[in-house]
């Protein structure tokens, strides 16, 4: 990176690094290189800053992307690595300049490695990189503008349906007929367009390391699983199913039909992470069989939506035909794609949710397909604030899906802040709905209708974080989505003391705007424009409490 010299980079610059883990995506941390560990106390230095994924799940720890920024010059370098497997970049510097290399899998991080014959020829992994004047803020919304350009087009993306998915603080994988009506009665009176079946439909009981043929348990369906797919249908809505497809259970019968070629393999035997063999894509057997499930799922059952779930790390990869181990994992990584790619060309309606133990494969080459991302998998709503406001960091509002799960037990306010967590993005709607108080259950309607009033404009809406980048510890926190004059604007009050918070808001000063509190309904506190400041003065009284307003430009 030119134009730093001597030692300025250790008092001009950050690094904005993405953490990214299980219940906890995509919080930035910014810091300079030296709070970092990294000084100049050399001409050149031996060390580096090196942040790397290694495995089948490519945003564990951290996103596959950050930015840095020279804050003497105003400029910002982002770069994202468009990969489902492993990758590395570093810092570093040499001769009074610093550099970054961004890369794919390597043999030190990786164990990859790959010899070339004469005239083969081999293609890196794709890195995307903006430059932009101003900080990381500015970066992001670049990069937005970037992700919605690679994305494949379909109607799902362009229309934001809302789905309803009976897992999260709700069934929790335990799914049968008799509880799954009530369920479905509830969410077409609430205004959900898709209803997905989440796991366990395929097993009497326990299930995790018995999954792999993906047919439909009698006793939790006596009637076949089609009867509650066809009262989603009857109900007006669109049905779906939980699959995780590239994993077969030990105790499968499957496993024990295939040929070992079909798995991964590592010193002469079949990697196995939690109970679970990691199927090798470019084996014809495992992609006819991955193939032959969703035609069943989709021609046989007449299900329109699928969330297909990743919930092992296969490591670092196979050495089945392979100069490497990482050379397998790129392989199969590359071949999994290409299915996935053809699959979706074949049935060009079916809905295919990404999911990696939530936020875990969150990559745009698997984003580049996938109209809908499942952020998280974190189960409560307080420290879902922070994760919802920061998704769009991420994925581009209109595929970051999060929760929405109101409780059996709380108040309207616990209903209202889980509603307005996802209805800036993808609603994800769970709970168990039909257990709600008439008041609580009213809310999460209104929530839903309001959502379909503007659901279409996001996509064409810039991001906006206008008290930086949220964090668990934050005290308050705000996002909005903005099109000329136009702003969707949450707010979250955490633990803070105060009940009044000025957002600023990215309009010229002295703008004339109107403010309005559009949910909930029964607020009916004295927000208050700005006009010379172009701030937004926002009163919430209680803690843990959100609301979503629209700001208008007059």
């Amino acid at each position: 990176m030119n134009g730093y010299d001597n030692h300025q980079w250790e008092q001009s610059s950050q690094l904005h690094i993405p953490h990214n883990n299980w219940y906890g995506e995509a919080q930035w941390i910014s810091a300079t290189l030296p709070e970092l560990g990294y000084t100049k106390v050399n001409k050149f230095s031996l060390d580096r800053l090196s942040y790397e994924n290694t495995g089948t799940w490519s945003s564990i720890g951290h996103l596959p992307s950050a930015a840095f920024e020279n804050t003497r010059d105003n400029i910002t370098y982002h770069w994202q690595i468009e990969h489902n497997g492993s990758w590395q970049w570093e810092i570093g510097d040499f001769k009074d300049q610093l550099y970054v290399l961004i890369s794919g899998p390597t043999e030190n991080e990786s164990h990859w490695w790959k010899q070339l014959s004469s005239g083969e020829t081999f293609t890196t992994i794709p890195v995307a990189i903006s430059v932009v004047e101003g900080g990381l803020q500015d970066a992001l919304q670049e990069v937005n503008r970037y992700r919605r350009r690679i994305i494949k087009p379909c109607l799902d993306i362009q229309t934001l349906p809302v789905i309803f998915n009976d897992y999260m603080n709700c069934l929790f994988g335990d799914p049968t007929t008799e509880k799954l009506k009530p369920l479905i009665d509830a969410a077409a009176e609430a205004g959900c367009e898709y209803f997905c079946i989440d796991c366990g439909w395929y097993s009497d009981g326990p299930w995790w390391n018995g999954v792999g043929e993906w047919k439909p348990s009698q006793a939790r369906f006596p009637n076949g699983i089609q009867e509650p797919i066809q009262y989603i249908v009857e109900k007006g809505m669109i049905p779906g199913l939980w699959l995780e497809l590239e994993v077969i259970g030990i105790e499968c019968a499957l496993a024990t039909m295939l040929p070992d070629e079909c798995f991964f393999l590592k010193h002469g035997k079949r990697v196995i992470d939690h109970q679970r063999y990691q199927l090798d894509f470019r084996h014809p057997l495992v992609r006819e069989h991955a193939t032959q499930v969703i035609k069943r799922l989709v021609e046989e059952y007449g299900v329109a939506y699928i969330k297909m779930d990743y919930n092992i790390n296969a490591g670092v990869g196979t050495e089945y035909m392979a100069d490497s181990v990482g050379d397998g994992l790129l392989q199969h990584n590359r071949a999994y794609l290409a299915w996935l790619k053809s699959t979706m060309e074949y049935y060009p309606q079916l809905v295919i949710e990404n999911c990696g133990s939530g936020g875990l494969r969150m990559d745009y080459a698997m984003l580049q397909h996938h109209s809908i991302q499942s952020i998280t998998d974190q189960t409560d709503y307080k420290l879902m604030a922070s994760i919802a406001a920061s998704a769009a960091s991420a994925v581009t509002p209109e595929q970051s899906a999060i929760w929405s799960y109101p409780l059996r037990e709380g108040d309207r306010e616990e209903v209202v802040m889980n509603m307005i967590n996802a209805m800036l993005l993808r609603i994800h709607q769970s709970g168990h709905l039909s257990e709600l108080s008439p008041e609580r259950f009213d809310l999460v309607k209104e929530g839903i209708a309001l959502y379909k009033t503007y659901r279409e404009q996001i996509p064409n809406m810039t991001p906006h974080w206008p008290l930086g980048m949220p964090s668990f510890q934050s005290p308050w926190i705000a996002f909005y989505l903005k099109q000329d004059g136009e702003v969707y604007l949450a707010v979250w009050r955490m633990d803070s003391e105060e009940e009044s918070l000025c957002v600023p808001v990215d309009f010229a000063a002295n703008t004339p705007a109107k403010l309005d509190c559009i949910y909930p309904s029964y607020d009916n506190e004295h927000h208050r424009w700005h006009e010379q400041s172009a701030t937004a003065n926002i009163i919430i009284k209680e803690k843990y409490s959100a609301r979503l307003f629209k700001i208008s430009a007059q």
